[in-house]
């Protein structure tokens, strides 16, 4: 009884103390199985195979990261050196990616109201989202007078939709300034 209840009891206790190192981040453990084929031996198998997929899908995951975050730097990189204003906005019309020109044209630090909606940072744009959302081809170009630093700037803007199907995925806003007005 008692060589049986031994071979019940380590095979049982090695997959806890697998489980507890798995809890805790460790994808690199693996159980050691029986010649058997018993259910135990089965369920060590499964275990095994399973810690593998959550091992292989988390590199996965860390490779697409790094992915988005070498793209997310080089489209910085390349908005950094345009001088002309670009806004970019998530479905909602939150600003998620400004430049520096955005910022310097409207005299507002946008980068400092990354997550705020642009219709409340700038409400003279709000109409402007609104009215590009109407248009079938997804772009509206429309002259737009704002004020700044006591006088009126005129901005010729320019407003991409990006849908997928009838789905809104953001808006990219692109601007330069035409003219002053005192």
């Amino acid at each position: 009884g008692l060589v049986f209840a031994n071979r019940l009891v380590k095979p049982i206790g090695r997959l806890i103390q697998a489980a507890e190192k798995v809890s805790s981040g460790d994808l690199s453990v693996r159980v050691t199985t029986s010649p058997n084929d018993d259910e135990l031996s089965r369920l060590t198998k499964e275990f095994n195979h399973m810690i593998e997929q959550l091992h292989t899908q988390r590199k996965e995951l860390v490779e697409a990261h790094e992915q988005v975050d070498r793209r997310r730097r080089f489209t910085e990189t390349v908005l950094a050196g345009v001088s002309a204003g670009v806004i970019g906005l998530d479905q909602q019309g939150h600003i998620n990616l400004p430049n520096k020109s955005a910022s310097q044209l409207l005299g507002k630090d946008l980068r400092r109201r990354i997550g705020q909606k642009l219709s409340d940072v700038i409400p003279d744009m709000a109409q402007l989202l609104e009215e590009a959302l109407t248009r079938s081809d997804n772009f509206l170009e429309q002259e737009l007078t704002l004020p700044r630093e006591g006088e009126y700037r005129t901005f010729l803007f320019r407003v991409a939709v990006e849908r997928t199907g009838e789905r809104i995925r953001g808006y990219v806003i692109t601007f330069d300034e035409i003219g002053r007005a005192h």
